[in-house]
């Protein structure tokens, strides 16, 4: 899991001391995990605020909280703090958070935006569009939205269904369909018009 030294604990504890209420714990969690975009978080808790699955460690003076979701893009973490002229920088070292650890236990929209990000996207690029995951709704379908290039592109029905529907459904068995919801009336930036 992740390593937090001794001297970010202690820049921890004392922020957390300075907190309005009691037991401000922290959170710790990787947002877009398995992704180029991927940034590794921590943000304070108050009693309450965990998620469920959320696993709870405590450190010497405060608790932290860890997303479920993010703890295999956590692997080989390390949190530090070192004092300088300004004042101090708490750094965080998340080697795993862009690199793909998802697996067949992985949830379903980790999956999907591992395939959009590692596969899709580079391709689109070229083109000077990109295609993000908006939300997984009911039955299992995915709700995407094209933007850069690919947004009022006049080819983007041909790139749903050739390229990203085709890989999407193919690479991930429970994925049921895909539903685009790109405002493609804004042209300024497609690729063909």
């Amino acid at each position: 899991m992740i390593d937090i030294s001794e001297s970010a604990q202690a820049y921890l504890r004392d922020l957390l001391s300075n907190q309005d209420g009691e037991n401000v714990s922290i959170r710790v969690f990787v947002a877009q995990p398995g992704t180029p975009q991927a940034e590794t978080c921590i943000a304070y808790c108050r009693p309450g605020e965990e998620q469920e699955g959320d696993v709870a460690v405590a450190f010497d003076g405060f608790n932290a909280w860890f997303e479920e979701r993010s703890m295999p893009f956590l692997e080989g973490a390390e949190v530090d703090y070192q004092e300088d002229r300004m004042g101090g920088q708490l750094t965080i070292k998340a080697p795993n958070a862009r690199t793909p650890q998802v697996g067949e236990d992985a949830s379903l929209e980790d999956r999907i935006n591992y395939v959009l990000y590692n596969e899709i996207n580079p391709g689109l690029a070229s083109h000077g569009g990109m295609v993000t995951l908006v939300e997984v709704v009911e039955n299992n379908t995915a709700v995407l939205q094209f933007g850069g290039g690919c947004q009022g592109c006049a080819a983007v029905d041909i790139t749903l269904k050739n390229s990203v529907e085709s890989s999407l459904l193919k690479q991930i068995p429970d994925l049921v369909a895909i539903k685009d919801a790109t405002d493609h009336s804004v042209t300024e930036n497609a690729y063909y018009r």
